[in-house]
């Protein structure tokens, strides 16, 4: 794959009215060359006034906002905002502050390099940022991990990482088989992605954690649910398998790491 004509960035909202302007700051910031970017909003029914912000970027060139009418879940919202998009390249980004978005440039090189159908952005390789907060949560992430690993046969060090980009395409096609509503996306893409042979890639990221009082949503009860969802995703649920077509690697610059995150959120009290 040479040069990315277009990437698609699908962002599910759940009442974050604090850090949403933030963010697309962020994103809007970001300088990707010849690179168009799409930007999907997908609100999932929130209650905090993130709805009437995100009505200001609808007739935004390069926005498009999809409102759910009732809370589905992260899953659900992102399995919406893929299959609306039209990238050649898509990537997850949430809504808050934990993930910088200078990272893309990082994460699309193996892509346009023709090496990577999948990049995978490791909150636990490399030497950039990283907030130190929550040894369980930690803890919690590497048991998950490694027993993904151990169903799906990669050797990933982050499966619960947001930062997952993937060739667009593959990211339709998986799409329309997903079935996870909440915090199950993660296990299941990973699942699916396994079973259909793509080639991943994993890159160090920073990262920039909250708190439950800053908006944390995830819990230890989604934990003990996602061992199972790795068990059903690997195991139990249908996936069509589709070869790959290699192709020849692109001559690109490596782009340098990604500069600390300047925005500054206002406290959450959620």
């Amino acid at each position: 794959m040479s040069k990315a004509a277009k990437l698609s960035i699908i962002i599910p909202c759940y009442n974050e009215a604090k850090t949403i302007h933030y963010i697309l700051e962020e994103v809007d910031a970001v300088d990707l060359g010849t690179t168009k970017k799409e930007i999907i909003l997908v609100d999932d029914g929130s209650k905090d006034g993130t709805r009437e912000k995100l009505k200001e970027y609808a007739k935004k060139p390069g926005y498009k906002v999809l409102l759910q009418e009732v809370n589905q879940g992260k899953g659900a919202a992102l399995k919406r905002g893929i299959q609306e998009s039209t990238g050649d390249v898509v990537v997850v980004q949430d809504a808050d502050l934990e993930y910088d978005p200078q990272e893309y440039r990082r994460l699309l090189y193996p892509i346009e390099r023709g090496q990577a159908d999948v990049v995978y952005g490791s909150r636990f390789i490399g030497g950039e940022p990283h907030r130190i907060i929550y040894f369980r949560n930690q803890v919690a992430n590497k048991v998950l991990t490694t027993f993904s690993n151990m169903l799906t046969g990669l050797n990933l060090t982050d499966m619960e990482t947001c930062y997952k980009m993937m060739r667009g395409d593959y990211a339709r096609e998986i799409a329309a088989e997903l079935q996870a509503k909440r915090f199950g996306f993660e296990p299941e893409v990973t699942a699916r992605i396994a079973k259909k042979g793509l080639r991943v890639y994993e890159i160090g990221i920073s990262y920039y954690g909250r708190s439950k009082e800053e908006g944390k949503k995830i819990g230890m009860k989604d934990g003990f649910k996602a061992l199972w969802e790795i068990v059903y995703f690997n195991t139990l649920a249908a996936s069509r398998k589709k070869p790959i077509k290699q192709t020849e690697p692109e001559a690109v610059e490596m782009p340098a790491p990604a500069k600390a995150s300047t925005a500054k959120p206002k406290k959450s009290k959620h």
